[in-house]
């Protein structure tokens, strides 16, 4: 799809869609719970579809109505996958559920698209190699044949954050008690405390020690049982992001279902956006971003690194140099999204300059697109490249931008709500 954004100013109110990290988790602890839950807030993201597939290939009866999904849990101990899983381009279903289906103690095949089997998986090798189980991937696909065992399990704390989740959700089901060692630096933490959050929603327990070094430790009893609950999914503070970014721009946009205590690490675009010179209000759970003059800051993205592409976007509109460290894994994510920004953004005069983890971006005045934009099938880059058009005034084409169907497939709706002139082709 073909996106031509024009001159226009975008104001009003929105709201911010369903948390898809908080969606992924709570469905799957309703999957796993005996009973009938039902969860509120869902979207319809490819992301989202690819998890409830696969809970699906696993025995759990999931029905839909608009927004609400009313899932009846099983007994993974009956469950028995036989068609191969397709995880679509969600890194996020992959990893939660691959340790959950080992328990199934059966063969069973992981599909993908994009460049999902492209990213690295080593740490679930290097465990199920451990342990003397199959663990086998190429470019089609991951094949796995074994239960895992309970025990101690060591991972770093510089990978994502998505390996540790998948273990946190497997264990309490195991036969014994396991203990999860995070080493330190813990990047990315605030995604895990979602985890337990979700876990300890639906009556699992999990004791958590934090040291003053970085590391942790997640010490998970075993055998649990989830127990059935019904649930609101909260409004998404890494796709408000968007929105704030823009709305600190032009100004006039309110953002609601945004919880003042929400555990989501993206929760710290207001934090950064504030650094930045923003001026914004809260009111409950609404937020609204008035134009400001902005000023370049330094950003760690070690615990938010979803928010990559928005911050180097933002990063053109501040005053000075603005330095985001800590960025290497937007490299391996569903593109090199430090390239594609890079290229993209020098399409408008921008500069983005990196040096190993670091970049640097130069605060300037975009103009109008020297050549279509490209998404690099990246639902991040997409919003991002159409946020900063929007926000420099400057008409743009952006090609690939279906991408955005993967996280938030009615963004350009929702733009077009707020008085942007946006029209598809194809």
């Amino acid at each position: 799809m073909t996106v031509h954004i024009g001159k226009g100013v975008a104001v009003g109110t929105v709201a911010a869609p369903p948390s898809k990290s908080m969606a992924h988790r709570m469905l799957i602890c309703a999957g796993l719970a005996a009973g009938e839950s039902k969860i509120s807030g869902i979207s319809d993201s490819e992301d989202i579809a690819a998890t409830i597939d696969c809970l699906r290939a696993l025995g759990v009866d999931i029905t839909t109505n608009g927004d609400v999904a009313t899932v009846r849990g099983i007994d993974l101990e009956n469950a028995a996958p036989t068609a191969p899983l397709r995880c679509r381009e969600s890194g996020s279903t992959l990893r939660f559920i691959l340790p959950l289906f080992s328990l199934t103690a059966q063969k069973v095949r992981f599909t993908g698209a994009g460049r999902l089997m492209q990213r690295p998986q080593e740490i679930y090798a290097q465990l199920f190699e451990r342990q003397g189980l199959r663990f086998e991937q190429n470019e089609q696909g991951i094949t796995i044949f074994g239960r895992l065992c309970p025990g101690t399990f060591t991972l770093p704390g510089n990978v994502s954050s998505q390996f540790i989740s998948g273990l946190l959700f497997a264990t309490p089901l195991m036969e014994a008690p396991s203990t999860i060692e995070v080493r330190a630096p813990f990047e990315s933490r605030s995604y895990v405390d979602l985890t337990t959050d979700a876990m300890q929603k639906f009556g699992v327990k999990v004791s958590v020690r934090a040291r003053k070094d970085g590391s942790a430790t997640y010490k998970v009893a075993a055998p649990q049982h989830y127990a059935a609950a019904d649930m609101d999914v909260e409004g998404d503070y890494s796709q408000a992001a968007f929105l704030a970014v823009l709305g600190s721009t032009v100004g006039g946009i309110t953002i609601t279902g945004l919880p003042s205590g929400s555990h989501q690490g993206d929760r710290v675009i207001l934090d950064i956006l504030k650094q930045c010179g923003a001026k914004f209000e809260r009111s409950g759970s609404r937020v609204t971003f008035h134009r400001s003059l902005l000023k370049a800051v330094e950003i760690d993205l070690a615990d938010c690194p979803d928010l990559g592409p928005v911050l180097i976007a933002l990063g053109c509109f501040c005053s000075g140099t603005t330095i985001i460290r800590n960025a290497g894994r937007l490299r391996i994510k569903e593109c090199d999204r430090i390239a594609a920004m890079q290229e993209e953004l020098a399409k408008m005069g921008g500069t983005v300059k990196a040096d190993g983890d670091t970049l640097t971006i130069e605060g300037c005045a975009l103009h109008k697109p020297t050549a279509p934009l490209n998404g690099h099938n990246d639902h991040r880059i997409v919003m991002a490249m159409a946020v900063a058009a929007l926000a420099a005034g400057q008409p743009a084409v952006i090609e690939g931008a279906n991408a955005v169907n993967k996280s938030w497939p009615d963004f350009f709706e929702v733009i077009k709500g707020l008085g942007a002139h946006v029209t598809n082709q194809g």
